[in-house]
């Protein structure tokens, strides 16, 4: 399969770049507004590479005009133009596989769904957390329930002053915490524990850390989300108080796994993911109960 890239120099990059190496893919075309990109030597010494998306796209129209099939365009651009650039892919006669979230608003899915029938095309998102060995067997014991249970999750992601003057520090462009953090990880809950059943809770949420409680249908969830440096890593779920799960590592080959169900035709859709971003969306909306931090062991740190 041939590839295309945009957003080469983030940071997730890398992880597309080994995954297409690792199913014998080929990168034709990379294009990133930073030059630092060094990590292609790594994976694509040749491949040509650009800082200007219209001398990208005049390659790829050459190389559509030669005769060359592009057959995926991998979307790892910052959140708020992940549906602009889906529909570039799709325009140009591309599947389209792109990073968490596919859209930071909801009200843009519905474009995409309709960009994607008349194109004749498909795009998938990552959602790698479904295929972590650890969460799967999490699910298949949630599924035995017969009744919900209490369910705490922690999220601890330390980031640096870095992250707050970067695009994703700025709430429009990322979709804030919530969003850029915390898209994969409620997708992870609506897919181990099911679907909200009432209006969430949100004890917190500033630009550093947010938590909140779910009531979801195999699990009340009270949830921490941190990128404070002052908080030790930490990535652990826990159900009724003792049954820790830790999911800190395992993700080295998740994109290349997502790689090989996408190719297979088992990739997860533009409706799959849209579940999160409504809930993400909601949670954002969601006028923050001060008084309730106790809620999380965390949540006042």
């Amino acid at each position: 399969m041939n590839y295309a890239i945009i957003g080469a120099a983030g940071f997730v990059a890398p992880r597309h770049l080994k995954a297409i190496k690792e199913t014998h893919g080929d990168l034709l075309a990379a294009v990133d507004k930073s030059d630092s990109v060094g990590v292609l030597d790594s994976y694509f010494p040749l491949v040509p590479f650009f800082t200007e998306i219209e001398r990208f796209d005049r390659h790829l129209d050459k190389l559509k005009r030669a005769g060359t099939n592009i057959d995926y365009l991998v979307v790892c651009s910052p959140n708020y133009l992940h549906d602009a650039h889906i529909r570039y892919g799709l325009r140009m006669g591309m599947n389209v596989i792109c990073e968490k979230p596919l859209v930071v608003m909801p009200r843009n899915i519905a474009a995409l769904l309709d960009h994607e029938a008349e194109s004749e095309r498909k795009v998938s998102c990552i959602l790698q957390l479904r295929l972590h060995p650890e969460l799967i067997a999490l699910r298949e014991f949630v599924r035995s329930w017969s009744n919900r249970r209490e369910v705490t999750l922690t999220y601890i992601t330390p980031r640096g002053p870095w992250y707050h003057a970067s695009w994703k520090g700025d709430e429009t462009k990322s979709g804030g915490i919530i969003c850029n953090i915390g898209i994969h990880l409620f997708d992870m809950l609506l897919w181990i524990f099911g679907q909200p059943l009432s209006v969430p809770m949100v004890h917190r949420l500033d630009n550093v850390a947010a938590a909140g409680r779910l009531v979801l249908e195999r699990g009340s969830v009270n949830w921490y989300l941190s990128t404070s440096n002052l908080d030790k890593p930490l990535r652990q779920i826990v159900i009724e108080g003792k049954q820790p799960i830790e999911f800190s590592n395992g993700f080295a080959d998740l994109h290349t796994e997502s790689y090989r169900k996408i190719l297979n035709g088992l990739g997860f859709s533009i409706g799959e993911a849209s579940k999160a971003i409504w809930l993400t969306h909601q949670i954002r909306g969601t006028e923050v109960r001060r008084g309730a931090e106790s809620a999380h062991p965390f949540a006042g740190g």
